[in-house]
């Protein structure tokens, strides 16, 4: 499996490639049974890969391009928005935490969202030494064009 090789030092742990995504990425909660903005809905948000809309009994979240977002929608901080190369099987265990692991023992906080292909992993803007982090554990960051992303069949 090439997306997720497992390093000699360490079989359980993965070396994984991914992309970081365009543009500055925001996380948003509102009230749990707030409807979804027009602004957050997927037909709206052109500016950038990425959108997650997620409703639990206690919250409404959010996380979408930063541009999209209205001025009057308290979502103070920017996030980078980190893809990794999927799918995994979801037998395969142990990916995400080797990706965060390393992130994690360097006091970078995440915010991570899974699909049924794949993870994303948000971090703060102010931590962009955080791709440094994650080529010294042995991933490798990948060009944002992402030349391995297969179409739904």
């Amino acid at each position: 499996m090439t997306a997720a090789n497992q390093s000699p030092d360490n079989p359980t742990r993965h070396q994984l490639k991914f992309c970081q995504l365009s543009g500055a990425y925001a996380i948003v909660r509102l009230a749990p049974a707030a409807p979804v903005p027009a602004w957050a809905s997927l037909s709206n948000s052109t500016k950038g890969d990425f959108t997650s809309i997620t409703r639990t009994s206690d919250e409404l979240s959010i996380v979408c391009p930063a541009a999209d977002v209205p001025p009057d929608v308290p979502s103070p901080h920017r996030w980078i928005c980190l893809k990794l190369e999927g799918p995994f099987p979801f037998s395969l265990t142990g990916v995400l935490l080797s990706f965060i692991e390393p992130l994690s023992k360097n006091a970078i906080p995440i915010f991570a969202i899974s699909t049924f292909d794949t993870d994303y992993v948000l971090i703060p803007e102010d931590h962009a030494r955080a791709l440094d982090i994650l080529r010294e554990a042995g991933h490798e960051l990948l060009p944002n064009n992402e030349p391995w992303r297969k179409p739904i069949e």
